[in-house]
């Protein structure tokens, strides 16, 4: 659009705008696209790892994760002082295509495979380190597998009557159908909801234009643990465990997701309430995205007084990114 009478700017008195500004100063920076909580690409949750993000200002880390679409997106940062001085290998900030998250499961463990892989190297041996909003996170190497140590819940305790019926009205169940349930949130606001069995986990048909601002995880018993998954009939099957003891799926409006293919931030608040509560025993595996037409795997060990959430993952996409 012209303006006649506007008076013409000499180039070196030209203001450049901050668009252009951030464009000027993109550049070639290591990135990776991992499938978390699956050895068998395109079945579990994926994750983009930016694993360098030195000198981008927060619009561009929102825009990039709202670019992906993906469910988070992280950036690899050093370790502020205070971190390193923890003893932290690297800091990440963690997006969803609306905000940022303090912590999340999946981008955790994927965001150290991604580190691993670049040929980062543990400060102390096979213990990682990340420093994330919510503080420092151990991650376990055990082997290909990772695991990281479930951070403390900052928010526990029954959910109130208004609340739990409320959740039951978007999930489309009776209140009378939900067994037991706790706030079990370590970040991301989770409530969970146990289910009478992982049938009726995986029966749900939740209200999704109803979720809005509530992040539920729902979690079910197998009656049967004993028979081992038969992958003859899926030659893509996951074939890291048997079968699942529990099913899982999680439904995190508030980060503007309706379902969650695989979700470590809510497998380890929920293991926290439910070893707790003696809902489940201190070793398991879960199961989820089952019908999202995923596979994805969940260990949950407690060692002591500490949970760990572990997975496989594998990288599906390799290379770099102009940022």
């Amino acid at each position: 659009m012209s303006n006649e009478h506007s008076t013409p700017v000499e180039p070196s008195a030209r203001r450049i705008s901050p668009a252009a500004s951030a464009a000027s100063a993109a550049r070639s920076r290591p990135f990776a696209q991992v499938d978390v909580f699956s050895a068998v690409p395109y079945r579990g949750n994926p994750l983009a790892v930016v694993l360098d993000a030195t000198d981008l200002d927060d619009a561009a880390l929102a825009r990039f994760a709202a670019w992906t679409n993906l469910s988070e997106t992280t950036f690899v940062l050093p370790p502020s002082e205070a971190g390193a001085a923890a003893g932290a290998d690297y800091r990440v900030r963690i997006f969803t295509v609306s905000r940022e998250l303090p912590f999340a499961g999946h981008p955790t463990l994927g965001t150290a495979h991604a580190w691993l892989e670049a040929g980062g190297i543990p400060r102390a041996g096979d213990t990682i380190v990340q420093e994330c909003e919510i503080g420092m996170v151990p991650i376990r190497r055990d082997g290909s597998r990772l695991s990281f140590g479930a951070p403390p819940l900052i928010r526990s305790g029954p959910i109130d009557q208004a609340d739990l019926e409320r959740m039951a009205a978007v999930l489309r169940l009776n209140v009378a159908d939900i067994v037991d349930s706790n706030w079990i949130d370590n970040g991301p606001g989770w409530a969970g909801l146990l289910l009478p069995s992982a049938e009726a986990v995986l029966a749900l048909e939740p209200d999704f234009a109803a979720l809005a601002a509530n992040s539920i995880g729902v979690v079910g018993p197998y009656a049967d643990t004993d028979t081992d998954t038969d992958t003859d009939a899926d030659p893509d099957a996951d074939a890291t465990a048997g079968h699942p003891q529990f099913e899982v799926r999680g439904f995190a409006g508030s980060a503007g997701v309706t379902e969650d293919p695989v979700t470590g931030s809510l497998n380890a608040s929920l293991a926290q309430w439910m070893i707790g509560a003696g809902h489940a025993p201190t070793s398991y595996l879960a199961g989820q995205g089952a019908r999202l037409g995923r596979d994805g795997r969940v260990h949950v060990e407690q060692l002591g007084a500490q949970v760990w959430v572990g997975g496989d993952s594998v990288t599906c996409i390799a290379g770099t990114v102009i940022l």
